[in-house]
C-alpha cells in the first residue's frame, strides 16, 4: 500500500520546557489565535443554542403552530428538525473553513516555533 506521506524524521526533538510553553501563552500571537477562535466560535455556538432552543420551546408550547402542514404531511416541527441537522453540519463546515484559512496557520508557526523548527 503506497502513501503520499513522507517516512518519520529520525531526527529527536526536545520538548519545550514549561517556562516556554508560558511564554508562548502570554504572547501577543498566541492571544491573536485565542482571539480569532473566540471571536468565531462564541457567537456562533450562542446562536445555535438560541436556535436549538427556539425549536424546543416551539415544541413545548407552540404545538398549534409547530403542527402546521406545509405540504403533504410535511410540517413546520419537521422542517425546523431537518433544519437543526442542516444548521449543524453546515457550523461544522464553517468551522472548518475558518480553521483552515485563520486558525491552523498561526498554531503550526507557533508549534513550528516551540519545536525548533523555525
Amino acid at each position: 500500500m503506497a502513501t503520499d506521506a513522507p517516512p518519520p524524521s529520525k531526527a529527536v526533538h526536545q520538548l519545550p520546557s514549561a517556562e516556554e510553553f508560558v511564554e508562548v501563552q502570554q504572547s501577543a500571537e498566541f492571544g491573536e489565535l485565542r482571539r480569532s477562535h473566540r471571536s468565531f466560535a462564541f457567537p456562533l455556538t450562542v446562536a445555535f443554542i438560541a436556535w436549538y432552543l427556539l425549536y424546543v420551546l416551539l415544541s413545548n408550547y407552540a404545538g398549534g403552530f409547530m403542527g402546521t402542514e406545509l405540504f403533504g404531511n410535511i410540517n413546520v416541527a419537521f422542517v425546523f428538525g431537518i433544519a437543526q441537522f442542516a444548521t449543524t453540519f453546515l457550523i461544522a463546515w464553517w468551522y472548518s473553513r475558518h480553521a483552515d484559512a485563520k486558525l491552523d496557520p498561526k498554531a503550526e508557526a507557533i508549534k513550528n516555533r516551540m519545536e525548533g523548527g523555525a
